[in-house]
Order: C-alpha cells, then structure tokens, then sequence
C-alpha cells in the first residue's frame, strides 16, 4: 500500500528503511522523504497497518540510519549508558539546537523525526533513555531527568535556542529557561475551554496547565510563539489543507503530523515578542509557511 504521510519537507531525500518481523504484520517497509511531499512505501503486507504501526515504523528507522550512514552504535556490549559530566562551558556556547520536551509522547516523536527530516540539531526530554537512544541514534541527543532539578535543566538547555512544548506542563514546571531565544507551546486550551459535561471535568486538570503554561510563557519576556490547534486527531498529516480563522479551534481538528509539522516550521519563524494563532485542517493549501506566518505575525500586531 502506498500513502502521503505530508505535505512539506526538507528539499533533501530521505530513506529509512525497517525490517519488523513480529507478528508476520509485515516483512519489509521504507519511508521516502522527498521535495514536497513524504510517501510511504510498503511490501509484504498482510493487513492494514495502523497509525500507531507506523509511528513505530518511523522510530525503527533510528538504529537503520545508523548502519545506513556509518555512524557507529551508541550504547556499549555491557549495555551502560554512560553520563556525560556536568560541567560548564569554558566559553560562550554556541546555540543552534532545537528541544523538543516530552520526546517519548506520540507527538513529541511526530516533532522530533520532522526536525531529523529539516537536518536540525535536536535535543529531546525524554522518561527513558536507553529507548530513546535505541530509536534515534547520533541524530538526538536524549536526555531523562527531573525537569524541576536546575543543574539537569541548564545541562538540558546547553546550546539550545528553541524550545518545542508538544504537550502542557512544561513551562509551568521548570520557571526559568534563561538563554533561550524563541519557544513554540502546541496549545489545546481553546478545545479545553469548549468541552462541557463529562469532558469538561475530565479535562480540567489539563485545562489548568494548559492557562499556566500560556501565562507562564507570556510573563517570560522570551519571543515565543503559541499554536493553538484545534483538537487533535489520529489522522494522517498532508491530506488536508489550513484554516486560521480565528475561533475555528472551538470546533474544528487537526491532524497530529499536521500539528507536528506547524511546530517545526514556527521554529524559521521568529516573532519580536510574542505571536499567538489557531489552526485547523481546512482548505486552504500552504506553499510557503515562513510567509503564511509572517503574514499571520503582521495581522496579529494590526489587531493590537
């Protein structure tokens, strides 16, 4: 079976290849990342593969790259990770690296293996690292600890210049990220404030951190940009176009990868201050995202 898993990419081409044999689900399967648009090739299927599978498929591919490329294995025979040292850069440090919070969540992957794809310097929060490592090799550099522990965050934050929040909490949690020089939060607060009954009290504690993270970020003086998507579906990203009417959150959706993507692409996009939109799937086809966001940027500062 064949499908388009985006829209956008890199301009580069990419081949990951995954030889999963469990189950007998399948025997073979590569990814082909490519100009405009990412496909997905499979053989030797037996069933439908489902989106979960292919998420899995995508990380997979880490140790594959690996021999792919030549780069050598990370983690040792006697399977020890071994910690690098905390110690202080002797000099000013460059930053160039983008961190993505959350690495090991569904999306948070989605984030990760788009900014892989544009050949950005990606650092990842992550539970588990040995996982971590295991999926995406020398293209990550991955990292568990206790987000709220200052010595582990300033490690964590050692030559990054954006930070990526696919999910609440974050922010609200660490306080100071100094040095930092642009924060995208993937925001679900307006889909929060429409749930009522039943979803309503099952979502108020996300709810909570959701308002925490925005006012946290906003109070923080560190140009970001806030992406409040509409609720967020298991489908498949670059089917469907964009809309960023405002209000559209409270009733429309969007696809996780879709949502990924808008999060890698803010990253070139960087506002003086601060830069809040919504956006959901919809008609609207982008060919150039730099200049769709720069154009929402210039509407929002009209509006003020």
């Amino acid at each position: 079976m064949a499908g388009v898993l985006s829209s956008t990419v890199s301009p580069q081409t990419w081949l990951i290849f995954s030889n999963r044999k469990s189950s007998g689900v399948l025997n073979c399967s590569s990814f082909i990342f490519s100009g405009e648009k990412r496909g997905l090739v499979r053989c030797g299927a037996k069933k439908k593969i489902s989106f979960t599978d292919q998420i899995l498929d995508y990380i997979e591919g880490g140790p594959k790259l690996r021999k792919w490329y030549g780069a050598p294995d990370l983690l040792p025979k006697d399977g020890i990770i071994v910690e690098d040292e905390d110690e202080e850069p002797a000099e000013e440090e460059i930053r160039d690296a983008v961190l993505v919070t959350d690495g090991d969540s569904e999306i948070g992957q989605m984030v990760i293996l788009s900014l892989i794809v544009k050949r950005s310097r990606v650092k990842a929060l992550v539970k588990d690292k040995r996982i971590a490592l295991e999926a995406f090799g020398t293209y990550v550099e991955s990292m568990a600890g206790d987000e709220r522990d200052k010595p582990f965050l300033r490690k964590a934050l050692r030559g990054v210049r954006t930070i990526i929040c696919p999910n609440e909490g974050f922010l609200s949690t660490v306080g100071s990220v100094k040095g930092v020089k642009h924060i995208i939060l993937l925001s679900q607060l307006s889909v929060y404030k429409g749930a009522d009954g039943l979803q309503a009290l099952m979502k108020s504690n996300v709810r909570k951190l959701a308002e925490q993270d925005e006012l946290t970020l906003v109070a923080s003086g560190i140009p970001y940009t806030i992406i409040r998507a509409g609720l967020l579906q298991n489908t498949r990203g670059g089917k469907q176009g964009f809309s960023f009417e405002e209000g559209s959150t409270a009733r429309g959706s969007l696809s996780k990868e879709d949502a990924a993507f808008v999060c890698v692409e803010a990253v070139d996009a960087v506002p003086q201050k601060g830069f809040i939109f919504e956006v959901v799937n919809g008609e609207e086809k982008i060919s150039d995202w730099k200049e769709q966001l720069t154009k929402l940027m210039d509407k929002a500062e009209q509006q003020l």
